[in-house]
């Protein structure tokens, strides 16, 4: 997004003289703090310039033609690069707050919608401004980071699909910031959890499952601090405590029965990430021999003997894997790779329409299906598949 200038100015007398035009409250935690600024009696120091962003294509600003957006979006601007003496970010804030009271619920909304639309730089650009207006450390700027790292991981989930080089930085980043989010003291119990299914999805067991743990510590700790006679859920975290509370159980009663946060198990993972396949299989080979029935093991092996070019063997680890129950998109998909290179086109087509079965938005798998199409000498179809991809993503499809 395209910053203006900012310009310091005095506040005209017109706009000196509205206070009355002041929101006097809203609801949510910013709107509670305007509140407070407004039963305080906030009122304007002529002595204190306010920043304005000059709109596009303008030099300079008329005074009579100020507005109290053009001071607002100005103020945000200066507070979030922090451009300021500390005292006059303070006048800033609690400006802001009073001519906007409910902005932290709108300006929230908005940044979550932005993601949702896959509008990422602007989500996040969004949620920096909240986090510099909001600067204390309490539940409020913690959920701010939270809902901050959580549009971070869209976008390097989206870049992942993508087959972006930019998705390896992306993912360290939103990785910094939930690590960042987790050293807080006691750590928001909703970044505990969110952060385990981060970690959980990139198979990363022994940080998921000390996320899920640290999850059950910090509610466990909540319902004793609330006492026996606070509502349910207000004292677990939420209306939907209930069953977090219970998937987080499965998670780490599942990761230590199969295994998953071995250390042989981690040390190949970690191996294949660096682009050092072969000498990730001995330890895929212990870890099998230890669990010779966990499907996560054999999918591992199908996925470093893919990435070997040994399209036969890694096809028979991923028919092992589906077999011990392993039967999600990414491990047919992978499957219907190796059967296309090893000419099994049927077989590829057949693994390619179960796993967009179950994850019909895949881009990966819909553009396997194009390149399918193309090697079956399908054209029209696989145009179709490629223009979906595009439709989807608005990059050029590949082979994924």
């Amino acid at each position: 997004m395209k910053k203006n200038n900012i310009v310091f100015v005095p506040i005209p007398e017109s706009l000196q003289k509205q206070p009355a035009r002041f929101p006097s409250g809203g609801s949510g935690a910013g709107g509670a703090a305007a509140k407070a600024v407004a039963d305080g009696g906030f009122s304007i120091d002529p002595d204190i310039p306010v920043p304005v962003e000059i709109p596009e294509g303008l030099e300079s600003i008329n005074l009579k033609e100020l507005s109290w957006e053009m001071i607002l979006s100005g103020m945000l601007r200066v507070i979030e690069a922090g451009e300021a003496r500390q005292d006059q970010l303070d006048y800033y804030r609690n400006f802001v707050l009073a001519l906007r009271p409910d902005i932290l619920q709108e300006f929230t909304e908005a940044a979550i919608i932005k993601a949702q639309n896959g509008d990422f730089e602007m989500a996040l650009e969004i949620f920096d401004i909240l986090l510099a207006l909001f600067p204390q450390k309490s539940r409020v700027s913690a959920t701010l980071a939270m809902n901050r790292a959580l549009a971070m991981e869209q976008k390097a989930a989206r870049l992942e699909l993508l087959g972006s080089v930019k998705a390896e930085a992306a993912l360290a980043d939103a990785e910094n910031a939930y690590r960042e989010l987790l050293e807080a003291e006691p750590p928001l119990e909703e970044a505990c959890y969110n952060g385990g299914l981060f970690f959980l999805s990139q198979k990363k067991f022994a940080q998921a499952e000390d996320c899920f743990s640290r999850y059950l510590e910090v509610v466990k700790q909540a319902a004793q601090d609330a006492g026996p006679d606070a509502p349910a859920q207000d004292a677990v975290g939420g209306a939907n405590s209930g069953e977090k509370k219970k998937r987080a159980r499965g998670i780490i009663k599942e990761i230590r029965e199969k295994g998953l946060n071995d250390e042989n198990f981690r040390t190949a993972y970690g191996l294949i990430q660096q682009g050092k396949k072969e000498e990730s299989l001995p330890y895929i080979q212990a870890f099998l021999e230890q669990y010779p029935k966990v499907w996560n093991g054999w999918f591992l092996l199908g996925w470093a003997l893919r990435l070997s070019e040994r399209w036969a063997d890694g096809a028979a680890a991923f028919r092992k894997a589906i077999e011990l129950g392993g039967s999600k998109s990414d491990t047919r998909n992978e499957l219907a790779i190796c059967l296309m290179e090893t000419g099994d086109l049927p077989g590829a087509r057949r693994e390619l329409e179960a796993a967009l079965r179950d994850d019909p938005e895949n881009i990966k798998i819909i553009s396997n299906l194009g390149v399918l199409a193309q090697k079956s000498g399908r054209r029209q179809e696989a145009a179709a598949f490629f223009n979906t991809v595009f439709e989807l993503s608005g990059s050029e499809p590949q082979h994924l």
